[in-house]
């Protein structure tokens, strides 16, 4: 058949952690309209804790059950049925508790049956935790009450609307406050499954399955969901030119004049069109493409602090102090002893 097929590798051997030689229960709750990822991506994560333990000599650390009101299964956004068991009502606590998040979050929040069964629920787990768009049904239930929360970057704005008891922090991947945890859009469930996994079983553990999984154990770049480039890109059709010169220079001159004079606009016309289309005025724009700038020269070179902050166009480490602690609530000295490889 020609060139055979390539096989996948085999699993790191490690020592599985004798302090954690206990079963834990994992409750993923799904519902219809759930999205997928939400449900299979921290799954995938448990269960190769699973495997890996497993060939190591351990106890299989994980019991993984997917939940739902129906226990006929439920349809995922994305078309494709999942297998489920009903709701429990009684018996042992689950250790953790998992609410995914999907399109059907929103039917969820208003099943006052099934929000009632998570709020019971929570207060028996040792741990809750949501991903995505779960963190609405989790605020209806009451638990993220006076906590810390993320959910996805386009929905901060609603939760926190929505539930003004609930701290919402935009920019983190995942959150922790206390026992509950919550994560930002869709793949940010298995960044959170990996840290709830470093948590029960070690770092080494946690290490040798995103290794496996082909993922960071913890993301470059750090605390924010999205690249400010990203951010603004659904300003492209009017300022995709624009970002990308702004890009090019950014240890030149960006003030207002400046930037106005190269979109081909008076500064009024510039500013009024550049907030609508961006939701960020010119200058905190900049600010947040330099700081991105920085972060990367951070995390991935040895540069001195007070070049990178010529390079990225803040003209003083303090300056690009200040901007760091407003964008990231973290000083460019502490970004970097976190994040760089």
């Amino acid at each position: 058949m020609g060139q055979a097929m390539a096989e996948m590798p085999k699993s790191p051997r490690f020592s599985p952690n004798p302090r954690n030689g206990a079963v834990r229960v994992v409750e993923v709750l799904a519902y219809p309209d759930v999205q997928l990822l939400d449900v299979t991506g921290p799954l995938q994560v448990f269960a190769t804790a699973n495997d890996l333990v497993s060939e190591s000599g351990g106890t299989r650390p994980y019991v993984l059950h997917v939940v739902a009101k129906s226990p006929q299964g439920v349809t995922a956004s994305a078309g494709l049925a999942i297998a489920t068991r009903s709701l429990p009502r009684a018996g042992a606590a689950p250790d953790t508790l998992l609410i995914a998040g999907g399109p059907g979050v929103e039917a969820a929040a208003a099943d006052r049956d099934l929000v009632d069964w998570v709020r019971r629920r929570a207060a028996k787990a040792r741990r809750v935790a949501s991903v995505c768009t779960g963190a609405f049904l989790l605020a209806a239930s009451g638990v993220l009450d006076g906590r810390r929360a993320a959910t996805h970057w386009s929905v901060c704005a609603e939760l926190a609307r929505r539930y003004p008891a609930v701290r919402v922090e935009p920019d983190p991947i995942f959150v922790r406050d206390g026992s509950v945890w919550t994560s930002a859009g869709v793949t940010a469930g298995i960044d959170l499954a990996l840290a709830l996994v470093e948590q029960d079983l070690g770092r080494t553990t946690a290490l040798a399955v995103a290794r496996y999984l082909v993922v960071f154990l913890k993301r470059p770049g750090g605390q924010a969901q999205f690249s400010t480039a990203l951010s603004l890109q659904s300003a492209e059709d009017e300022f995709g030119a624009l970002h990308g010169w702004i890009s090019g220079h950014l240890a030149g001159d960006l003030s207002l004049p400046r930037l106005a004079s190269h979109a081909g606009m008076s500064e009024r016309s510039f500013s009024r069109h550049y907030l609508q289309a961006t939701g960020l005025t010119p200058a905190r724009a900049v600010e947040r493409l330099r700081v991105e700038a920085a972060r990367r020269l951070l995390s991935e070179t040895r540069q001195p602090a007070k070049r990178i902050s010529q390079r990225c166009g803040f003209g003083s480490e303090e300056t690009m102090r200040r901007s760091f602690l407003r964008v990231l609530a973290a000083s460019p000295q502490d970004y970097r002893s976190r994040f760089s490889s």
